[in-house]
């Protein structure tokens, strides 16, 4: 993948303050390092209080604030934001970088740095990232980056992001060789999810997110995964039965928070939240970031992980068509694309997760329950691999 050329940016500032917000019904789900705890907080509504949620955790007035979004959210949910936060008495402002996965790259980082120098971040500053994982995971390295690391605060505004991308410190950016290589570790201070932003979510990328509450149902939690299939049909936001939104975001927060409060570097345990990811971030990789979006190849993963299982074992073939009805019923891919083996193979040696050469791989043993592996063979994997195509 060749580096991209530095996408435009535009700055924004608000020049009033917002009519009084109405309360909302806040949940708020802990995340409880030792180091630095942080909430989750969940209520409909929940980005007009923004400022008021940002001066919880300890930032007064005159805080510098910088929130980085992408144009089609900002369009949206940038006057908001920003008015909220200077009500609050923030000296806030507005960038707006292009994104999408080929867009996740050094030169983009950059943007943000030469953003956060122009308008002098302090230490004491903040960033915010407004959008979804592509915006949360650059702003969050961006954070981590700048003056030896800055806070960060994550407003997710796309179902993937809500789940997975926006809780737990992982940050960073792609390198030709592979998805996510450049990074850190650096924690939020909140993260904020106000669920009515999803109602402009396009249909794919809510099936996109769909992908990773599955993740956490065949991982952990079979009440989820019964809870979905009692759904039947979650290919769209409006398909979903009457709080089952709320039950999807509250129980996937709980057990990210669950898992990152347990392992924050992801030495050991952390490592199942990858389930699917491995041969995932192959598909986006070798496909072209952006020919799927990540939810669609962590689907395909998932189903290429649960054949590798099914071989081994490991679990049985009735529990891998749970997992292949549920990943239908979001609407998300199930065929594995045509790629040669040797390039899968050759592509898995640059995964992060690689040990002594040896690929980690995820795999399930029931519904709700998984293992690490590292002994799985070529042979193995190319044989579930066409079990899918």
């Amino acid at each position: 993948m060749s580096s991209s050329p530095a996408p435009p940016v535009r700055t924004i500032q608000a020049d009033q303050a917002p009519a009084q917000a109405e309360p909302v019904a806040f949940e708020t789900i802990e995340v409880a390092l030792q180091s630095q705890p942080y909430p989750v907080v969940i209520g409909a509504g929940g980005l007009a209080q923004l400022g008021e949620q940002v001066a919880l955790q300890g930032f007064g007035p005159g805080t510098k604030v910088l929130i980085v979004s992408n144009l089609d959210v900002e369009a949206l949910y940038g006057a908001t934001a920003l008015a909220s936060l200077q009500a609050a008495g923030f000296e806030s402002q507005l960038l707006v970088v292009e994104a999408g996965e080929q867009q996740k790259t050094p030169a983009t980082i950059g943007l943000i740095h030469e953003a956060a120098f122009e308008r002098k971040l302090e230490r004491r500053s903040l960033l915010i990232a407004l959008g979804g994982g592509v915006v949360g995971d650059m702003t969050g390295f961006a954070a981590a980056t700048w003056l030896r690391g800055i806070a960060v605060v994550q407003v997710p505004t796309t179902l993937l992001a809500m789940v997975d991308a926006a809780i737990g410190g992982k940050t960073g950016v792609n390198h030709p060789g592979g998805k996510n290589l450049i990074g850190a570790f650096h924690q939020p201070r909140l993260v904020l999810i106000d669920p009515l932003t999803l109602l402009s979510l396009p249909v794919r990328e809510f099936r996109a997110g769909m992908a990773e509450v599955i993740k956490y149902g065949v991982i952990g939690d079979p009440e989820l995964v019964a809870a979905l299939e009692g759904a039947g049909d979650l290919s769209g936001l409006e398909c979903l039965p009457a709080g089952l939104l709320q039950t999807i975001l509250r129980r996937s927060a709980a057990a990210k928070a669950q898992v990152v409060a347990a392992d924050e570097h992801e030495a050991g345990l952390r490592a199942i939240l990858n389930y699917g990811h491995t041969l995932g971030h192959v598909v986006e990789t070798l496909c072209g970031y952006g020919t799927y979006l990540h939810g669609e190849a962590v689907a395909l993963g998932m189903l290429a992980a649960g054949e590798i299982a099914v071989a081994l074992g490991l679990w049985t073939a009735a529990d891998q068509e749970r997992q292949r009805r549920l990943v239908a019923a979001a609407g998300l891919p199930l065929r594995w694309p045509d790629l040669e083996l040797e390039a899968v193979l050759a592509c898995l040696q640059g995964d992060k997760k690689v040990r002594s050469g040896r690929v980690r791989f995820v795999l399930p043993t029931g519904i709700g329950s998984v293992e690490i592996r590292d002994d799985i063979s070529a042979a193995v994997i190319g044989a579930a691999l066409e079990r899918l195509a």
